[in-house]
């Protein structure tokens, strides 16, 4: 129960701040909080969750109910190297960096009563 964003335009230090409010809760309140949040990465994150999702329905018949955000990775990616000209003919290089995000589902089994 798998889903992967690669080469995501925003730099992992940003998207990572968005992650870590995520990690180790339930898909509706993961979703729910992401929504709350005002940052630029909640939306492709929200899309990631919704995927893996539907990975699990898909491919292993598991409610949605059960499952939670075991992990949820941010890792580095390609990195476009621009140049900005600067003074006396010299010139400074910008990095344009990228993410790579893993999210991996698991389902929790509801306790039982005694």
């Amino acid at each position: 129960m798998k889903s992967y964003l690669k080469n995501y335009r925003q730099s992992p230090r940003k998207v990572r701040l968005v992650a870590d409010t995520v990690r180790g809760k339930k898909v509706d309140a993961a979703l729910r909080d992401l929504s709350f949040i005002s940052k630029r990465a909640t939306h492709p994150l929200a899309k990631l969750i919704m995927s893996a999702v539907a990975n699990a329905k898909a491919n292993n018949g598991v409610s949605e109910d059960n499952l939670f955000v075991k992990e949820i990775q941010v890792n580095k990616g390609i990195v476009l190297k621009r140049i900005m000209p600067r003074a006396r003919g010299t010139a400074a290089r910008i990095n344009k960096r990228s993410s790579h995000v893993s999210v991996v589902l698991e389902e929790r089994q509801a306790k039982a009563k005694k």
